[in-house]
C-alpha cells in the first residue's frame, strides 16, 4: 500500500469512527466535498496544510493519518445513509 492509499484509508476510518459525514468534514476543514472524496479514494495528493486542516476538523493528531493499517484490512464500512440530527461538531 502506498502512502496516498494509507492516508486515504486512515482518513475514511477516522471520519467514520467519529460519525462525521464527508460534507461536514469538508465544511469544517474548509475544503470542497468532492476533494474530500478524492482524498478518501486516494486519487488526489493532499498538501500537508490540508492534512492539518482535516486532522483539526476530526480532532485528531495528524500522525494518525499515517498510522499503519493491520494486514488484511481492505476498507471501512460507510456511515449509515440518511439525515442525522445536527451535532455540536456539525454546527461549527
Amino acid at each position: 500500500m502506498d502512502v496516498r492509499q494509507l492516508v486515504a484509508l486512515n482518513l475514511r476510518r477516522l471520519r467514520v469512527a467519529r460519525q462525521i459525514s464527508q460534507d461536514d468534514l469538508a465544511l469544517a476543514a474548509g475544503i470542497e466535498r468532492s476533494y474530500a472524496g478524492h482524498l478518501e479514494r486516494g486519487s488526489k495528493n493532499p498538501t500537508i496544510v490540508t492534512l492539518e486542516k482535516l486532522a483539526l476538523a476530526m480532532e485528531c493528531e495528524i500522525a494518525e493519518l499515517f498510522q499503519k493499517i493491520p494486514d488484511g484490512t481492505t476498507g471501512v464500512e460507510p456511515l449509515k445513509s440518511g439525515r442525522r440530527p445536527p451535532t455540536a461538531r456539525s454546527s461549527r
